[in-house]
């Protein structure tokens, strides 16, 4: 399955690969690979809530203060919260770059061997085999909470928007 009109990179239309998510679904698996070549899925993170913030490639810009200011919110979140990045980059390139960057607080992980992250939140721009930037929050149950697929790639995500909505994942969590 292929989108088109959701994204552009640079002002040119992206093609997405993989059917859209939206908030109430249910989580679909997907498998990528830790800085050691170590396969990690959605089912190593089983009864937390995470917060999945995609980046293109952390060697650009945009990706950099994307994940620097992930790292920094995920300083004070709780516990049971746990912020992962995922992108296309090599493993030893994100390794290389959370080192550099003090990134301790994000996981990090590469979609880069088989796009089964992109294609099954449906991310994957087919012109460019990079990850489109967004945010999904999936809640302790698997089910998809928030959804923001940023429509211009080389523009940040809302922050404040996503914090706001894990928020509201936290305090119903508390609640329940």
């Amino acid at each position: 399955m292929e989108r088109k009109g959701i994204v552009t990179i640079h002002g040119k239309a992206a093609t997405l690969a993989g059917k859209g998510l939206k908030v109430g679904d249910k989580a679909p698996g997907f498998t990528v690979l830790d800085g050691d070549l170590k396969e990690v899925s959605l089912r190593d993170f089983a009864g937390k809530i995470k917060v999945i913030s995609v980046t293109p490639s952390l060697d650009t810009p945009v990706c950099d203060v994307q994940a620097r200011r992930f790292n920094s919110e995920a300083a004070s979140l709780p516990a049971d919260v746990v912020v992962l990045n995922i992108s296309m980059d090599l493993p030893f390139a994100i390794t290389r770059f959370c080192t550099t960057a003090g990134i301790e607080k994000v996981k990090a992980y590469s979609d880069h061997r088989d796009g089964s992250f992109g294609t099954a939140y449906g991310v994957l721009m087919k012109e460019t085999r990079l990850l489109a930037r967004s945010v999904f929050i999936i809640d302790k149950d698997d089910m998809v909470r928030y959804v923001e697929i940023v429509p211009e790639v080389s523009n940040h995500p809302d922050y404040e928007k996503v914090l706001v909505a894990l928020q509201k994942v936290t305090e119903q969590r508390k609640a329940a």
